[in-house]
């Protein structure tokens, strides 16, 4: 998605070629997740003559936000709260963190007012 989110619309050849830096997949590694992504709803791709141009349907926030949610479904039981610890104890928080999370609290807490 990034490198969707980064140009697009793209062929499948082009996002391979993008991804070639990263890692070592085949062309038809990236046309099966592309294939994947489109069928999520989170790709499309448009017809120029025999190929496909694919682009993002969702913004890296909504990506984000949708995969962050089924991180907490999946290991915390739906709860954010284990999350932050986990994230906290494993990889420990900056100032600029600690700072974020606490002003993210306050408001919470105003809106539950």
């Amino acid at each position: 998605m990034d490198v969707l989110w980064a140009k697009s619309p793209l062929a499948a050849s082009q996002v391979a070629d993008r991804l070639s830096a990263h890692n070592s997949w085949s062309l038809k590694t990236v046309k099966t997740l592309l294939s994947r992504l489109v069928d999520k709803g989170a790709a499309n791709h448009e017809t120029e003559g025999r190929r496909f141009l694919y682009y993002p349907v969702i913004t890296r926030q909504r990506y984000a936000q949708s995969a962050a949610g089924r991180l907490v479904d999946q290991l915390f039981g739906g709860r954010a709260a284990p999350l932050v610890t986990h994230l906290a104890e494993g990889r420990g928080l900056t100032p600029e963190d600690v700072h974020e999370l606490e002003k993210l609290i306050k408001d919470l807490k105003r809106e539950h007012d």
